[in-house]
């Protein structure tokens, strides 16, 4: 059973950095990894992707602050945070072939 896991969420302020990094137990081979969030009452919307040719999307929201990576060879994928903001709070989730991991919070609060 393939396992998908976030990690790296946590409290920072207004202008501050999180990394946060998803391991899925088996190659990633040739399929997206991505990075999706949500707050209560919401749906989940999409945050960044990349493709196994490491062609990087990026909601608009995010442009310009999140950067995503991936490792072939590690079978993860992050998301480098800069500049968060209030309105990147959420639970943020990690997704590979319609599998899903648990999830990792980010609360940005002064």
């Amino acid at each position: 059973q393939v396992q998908i896991v976030e990690s790296g969420g946590g409290s920072v302020q207004p202008g501050g950095s999180l990394r946060l990094s998803c391991s899925i137990s088996t190659s990633l081979s040739l399929y997206t990894v991505g990075w999706y969030r949500q707050t209560p009452g919401h749906y989940r919307e999409h945050v960044a992707s990349i493709t196994f040719k490491d062609f990087p999307t990026y909601d608009d929201a995010v442009k310009g602050r999140f950067t995503i990576s991936r490792d072939n060879a590690k079978n993860t994928v992050d998301l480098q945070m800069n500049n968060l903001k209030p309105e990147d709070t959420a639970m943020y989730f990690c997704t590979w072939k319609s599998l899903w991991g648990q999830g990792t919070q980010v609360t940005v609060s002064s």
